[in-house]
């Protein structure tokens, strides 16, 4: 998403200069989008990096890969969200000759379809590690015991 965030800052920058009409305000737009899409981005690698120094246990390795998914299914509902308000602006622009409403709106439109790419892609590609962690789990037992109850693990 850097990358992405990264282009689309200096061209938008750039593009925004020269460009007119309904034009300039999609370049502005989208460089304004990507300032928040960069700092995100930092923030992630920065936890990142964070987190590849903790040791973390099963368990919480599980909770986190859990968390991580439902918080890209909620993503994936805001670009939803970004791309149903980028198709009413744009009408609206058309509807009241209006040149802000119609950039503003290609933009949301294009940032929306970015988002919703990139955010289904990363749920898929957690999904598949989580089924990994999920079948990890499957080699756990719990069970009764003369003592109690005892825990096992099946190694394969």
């Amino acid at each position: 998403m850097a990358a992405w965030a990264g282009v689309n800052i200096i061209q938008g920058s750039i593009s925004a200069t020269n460009a007119v009409g309904a034009d300039r305000y999609f370049f502005k737009t989208n460089a304004y989008w990507n300032l928040v899409n960069m700092g995100v981005a930092v923030y992630g690698l920065i936890g990142v990096r964070n987190e590849l120094k903790r040791t973390i246990s099963f368990n919480e390795n599980l909770i986190a890969q859990q968390k991580t998914e439902k918080l890209l299914l909620l993503n994936t509902g805001l670009d939803l969200a970004y791309i149903t308000t980028g198709l009413y602006l744009k009408e609206r622009g058309a509807r009241m000759n209006s040149e802000s409403a119609t950039g503003i709106g290609n933009s949301l439109l294009l940032q929306g379809a970015f988002l919703l790419i990139f955010d289904l892609v990363q749920y898929g590609n957690h999904r598949k590690n989580g089924k990994l962690l999920e079948q990890q789990m499957g080699s756990w037992q719990l069970a009764p015991t003369a003592n109690g109850i005892g825990i096992s693990y099946q190694f394969k």
